[in-house]
């Protein structure tokens, strides 16, 4: 289904009182300076509000002098800088797509930046700061050009959504493979990348300001031409706006200051996206805040605000030796987490859930071959992963080896890598089979264990008790898992079942979720061991490295009662996917079926996570094949999707411990590299085709 999400307009009755957006102006502004006051004053060093104030007078020492002018103001200014240009940006970027969820993070511009920034410092490239903001500004540009064509200008705020997700995920997976790899040439980067306005002098500042100026000029100049597109495109090129280049040129003038902020502070999150919505009910009750020249500095001035209020926040709760070591984008993140999930609790959706695409019901010969075929494949992946790794054995040294004869390095070899095959054999069939019951009960082809969340709060419990239990056995870290699925499992689908589990709530409210458990992630890592990044990119990123039987072994039994469960009430499964009526005149509680089916897809996904780190997209990929190959019948539908989920992993993992070997990449990573083009494709196949409900989705007021 498509929804759009239209810009509100101004109430007629609104007040026409520029005196009143004027005070409003002033008061933000005053605002503003209170934070960056209180900015100044906080710190590590013992220099307080007297101290700054005869610091900034000349009349300090040259310690407290050096502290206040060498850290502290470059910090504010800083925050003033980041805040005010992704504040502009995100206005910017809704207007001319006139989707109020349009910001350099869902339009994966932070993602993209990232990814150039990357790259630059795998080559082994040492740049100065300016040529890395244009090495940043066109990263993102270019991802958010992929975002925009792929979501459609104004039409689609879930495709918007997801579009960007996924490919912000891919980029991102990408960028953490060459963290990996080149550990030296990308220190810091990791750190970097979790946003941070503390500086070391004036000098970033001093050189990101005219490229802001650059970007904020421009927008101010277009301003005319962007109160057109709010219009509709026909309206607009009646008055002689042309809507291509207007468009073009506004993505790349807040590509411009998004990449001027990413480059100096790195990403902070979200603030592109709260800044404009916090500042559209305003612009409905003062008309100077209507057309873009007016609601354009309010929302940098709004952005501004909530980078310096964040800072000034975990500065006042955090110790200060605390306080320094976590990013300013960990905290914005996590509001603009929270913030998305109201958003989207706020939205009117009239459309439910859709049913699965009717398919073709191939005979039971061709389901048999179906079966038949992926069950060698799979067999043909296994000896491969088996027998290849770091040194190549031979099918009889593991007849020797299962034997118990065989010598002490085949052995080694062997008792290493057999544990790994099978824990990403379960992973995977144990995702697939996650994916194919989560998207039966929600009636969402689109839905999947990683995308809604779940599986961002298992990798929260399971990194939460590693943190702070390094010791921690396999059923402990499994429990650890589930009780971070179950939470994120009870907010998501609690949520988005007011109304019938409708697309967009789901999406939105999911992708919030994901969003804050990635943030507390980072929060935990940068706490616990800031100076291990390797660590905890090892276990994000899907790895299956240093797995034992025993880690094997809790996926295992779930699986195991999973399948039983889907196999055996098959019917019930077919039914639940079906639509809100058709089950309950058949005589089934379609609550508890749909909770059951539930409970299991969140054990399935939590002990998968557990198991193998974070692996995307197998929950998608692997139910939306089988049901091409087979059919929808769940019968079908249940162990190809097993097949082709163990198949994907498996062959992720071999490939990301072979092509590169001795280094390793997760399986995270590869089926993320895999996942993120069938996901966009599957996008672009629903707009050509043009499925789905087209009714309009408005914001509540």
């Amino acid at each position: 289904m498509v929804v759009t999400a239209t810009r509100p307009a101004a109430r007629p009755s609104a007040p026409a009182s520029r005196t009143g957006a004027a005070a409003v102006t002033a008061a933000l502004l005053l605002l503003v300076a209170a934070l960056a006051v209180v900015d100044i004053a906080q710190g590590t060093a013992a220099v307080g509000p007297a101290e700054v104030a005869k610091a900034l007078t000349g009349r300090s020492d040259a310690s407290d002098a050096s502290v206040v002018i060498a850290s502290r103001l470059p910090r504010m200014t800083a925050g003033l800088l980041v805040g005010a240009a992704l504040g502009m940006a995100g206005a910017a970027l809704q207007a001319v797509s006139r989707n109020v969820l349009a910001a350099p993070d869902t339009l994966a511009v932070n993602a993209g930046s990232y990814l150039a920034l990357g790259l630059a410092g795998a080559t082994g490239v040492s740049l100065p700061l300016l040529a890395s903001s244009g090495v940043a500004f066109l990263g993102g540009l270019a991802a958010a050009a992929v975002v925009l064509s792929l979501s459609g200008l104004g039409s689609g705020t879930v495709r918007l959504v997801l579009a960007g997700s996924a490919l912000a995920l891919g980029l991102t997976s990408v960028t953490e493979g060459l963290l990996l790899l080149f550990p030296e040439r990308t220190e810091g980067l990791y750190q970097w990348n979790q946003g941070s306005i503390s500086q070391n002098g004036f000098d970033g500042v001093l050189r990101m300001l005219p490229v802001a100026l650059v970007g904020v000029a421009g927008l101010l100049l277009t301003s005319r031409r962007i109160d057109a597109l709010a219009l509709g495109d026909d309206a607009a090129r009646g008055l002689g706006v042309p809507v291509r280049a207007t468009r073009v040129t506004v993505v790349v003038l807040a590509a411009l200051l998004s990449a001027a902020a990413v480059t100096l502070a790195g990403p902070i999150g979200f603030v592109g996206l709260c800044a404009p919505a916090l500042i559209r009910p305003l612009a409905r009750r003062f008309r100077g805040f209507v057309r873009s020249r007016g609601s354009l500095p309010l929302a940098g001035l709004t952005g501004a605000a909530l980078v310096l209020g964040s800072d000034v926040l975990l500065r006042a709760l955090l110790a200060a030796d605390s306080a320094v070591a976590v990013p300013t984008g960990v905290v914005t993140s996590l509001v603009g987490a929270v913030f998305l999930v109201v958003m989207a609790l706020r939205v009117r959706d009239t459309a439910g859930a859709d049913a699965p695409d009717r398919l073709r019901v191939p005979g039971r010969t061709a389901f048999a071959a179906t079966v038949a075929g992926l069950a060698v494949v799979l067999a043909g992946v296994v000896i491969a992963a088996v027998l290849v790794g770091d040194s190549t054995l031979l099918l009889g040294d593991v007849v020797n080896w299962a034997q118990g004869r065989a010598g002490r390095t085949v052995s080694f070899v062997l008792d290493t890598r057999v544990p790994r095959v099978l824990a990403a054999l379960a992973a995977g069939a144990a995702l697939a089979l996650s994916g194919t019951l989560v998207q039966a009960v929600t009636r969402n082809p689109l839905a999947e264990p990683g995308v809604l969340g779940v599986s961002g709060g298992a990798a929260l419990g399971a990194v939460l008790l590693v943190t702070g239990v390094p010791s921690a056995g396999s059923w402990s870290v499994a429990g650890a898992a589930f009780a971070g699925a179950a939470v994120t499992a009870v907010v998501v689908f609690g949520l988005a079942a007011r109304g019938g589990f409708r697309q967009t709530r789901l999406v939105l409210v999911g992708v919030g979720v994901a969003a804050g458990a990635t943030a507390l992630i980072s929060l935990l890592i940068v706490l616990t061991d800031p100076f291990n990044a390797t660590k905890a990119l090892t276990w994000l990123s899907g790895s299956t490295y240093g797995r034992t039987l025993p880690d094997v072994l809790p996926v295992a039994l779930v699986l195991l009662v999973g399948t039983v469960v889907a196999v055996v009430r098959r019917t019930e499964l077919d039914l639940v996917c079906l639509d809100e009526d058709t089950p309950r005149l058949l005589g089934l509680p379609l609550a508890p079926a749909r909770l059951g089916f539930l409970v299991i897809g969140v054990l399935l996904s939590a002990t998968a996570v557990a198991c193998a780190g974070t692996i995307g997209f197998v929950g998608l990929v692997a139910p939306h094949a089988a049901r091409a190959l087979v059919g929808r019948r769940h019968v079908r539908v249940v162990p190809v999707a097993m097949l082709l989920g163990a198949t994907l992993v498996c062959t992720a993992d071999l490939l990301g411990r072979t092509v590169i070997a001795p280094a390793q990449l997760g399986a995270g990573l590869m089926t993320a590299v895999i996942g993120t083009p069938y996901f966009l494709w599957l996008l672009v196949r629903s707009r050509m085709t043009g499925t789905g409900d087209r009714r309009p989705a408005r914001w509540a007021r």
